[in-house]
């Protein structure tokens, strides 16, 4: 075998090697936000009962609420930083498996994971459910990564006492989802980037220190495997909105 196809074989193998890793590496982060999510919804809930909200517990039964968030809060931690470390530069294209949906149902879902964050941080989050809705054909699990982010962290940079807003709607052959908060805008400098793999507004790291700027890189990354478009609206005045659009089922 000469030289230039001995380079060549290399070559391959070496694009081959980082395609796996790439593919690895974002395995995790979807993995790992998922958890994080479900771990953040527990953490909430238990919080309610360890503050009463669903009633008086035993001395007993609140000592145990107690080691059962401070377990669940460190395995949010853990995840966190598996997220942060977990830093690649490259998205490998992965397996999708499409089907017909209706987004109602799945944002009901969405909304209720979340519903005990924002009990605690006494957020209102409405959803203005639609009578009808055509379906979409999407991949349900990472479809729903996407709402999970927008929904959370419409919740989490949300002041006290606030409302967030979900709508649906069918626009020009596809659905509109559309969630709107009203706490501090993203800014100037921040609108080109947000959808930066681990870029953090300034101002949202004040807020929530702990996050890994990934999920609204993921969520592009899906909506656009889709075939639809996600971007956002920011300002002092009407705070923010993010929009998703999916073509609907054909």
């Amino acid at each position: 075998m000469d030289k230039e196809a001995t380079l060549k074989q290399l070559q391959e193998k070496n694009e081959k090697l980082t395609k796996l890793q790439s593919a690895k590496s974002d395995l995790i982060s979807i993995s790992a936000h998922q958890i994080r999510t479900s771990l953040s919804a527990i953490k909430w809930i238990v919080r309610m009962f360890i503050n009463g909200d669903v009633g008086k517990l035993t001395a007993e039964q609140e000592n145990l609420m107690k080691k059962a968030y401070e377990d669940n809060d460190r395995a949010i931690n853990t995840v966190t930083e598996l997220l942060m470390d977990n830093k690649r530069e490259d998205l490998l294209e992965k397996k999708y498996s499409f089907e017909a949906i209706n987004l109602i149902e799945l944002v009901d879902d969405t909304i209720f994971d979340f519903s005990g964050e924002a009990h605690a941080r006494k957020v209102e989050v409405i959803f203005l459910r639609p009578e009808n809705l055509p379906k979409v054909t999407v991949d349900k699990e990472k479809m729903l990564i996407v709402l999970q982010n927008l929904i959370e962290n419409a919740i989490k940079y949300s002041n006290q006492n606030e409302k967030v807003f979900i709508a649906l709607r069918e626009k020009d052959g596809a659905v509109e989802i559309s969630i709107k908060n009203n706490g501090t805008p993203i800014s100037g400098k921040g609108k080109p980037k947000i959808f930066q793999k681990f870029y953090r507004e300034p101002d949202a790291i004040k807020k929530e220190a702990v996050g890994s700027g990934i999920g609204l890189f993921t969520a592009k990354q899906v909506v656009e495997a889709h075939h639809g478009k996600i971007w956002f609206e920011s300002d002092w005045d009407k705070g923010t909105t993010f929009f998703v659009t999916i073509p609907c089922k054909k």
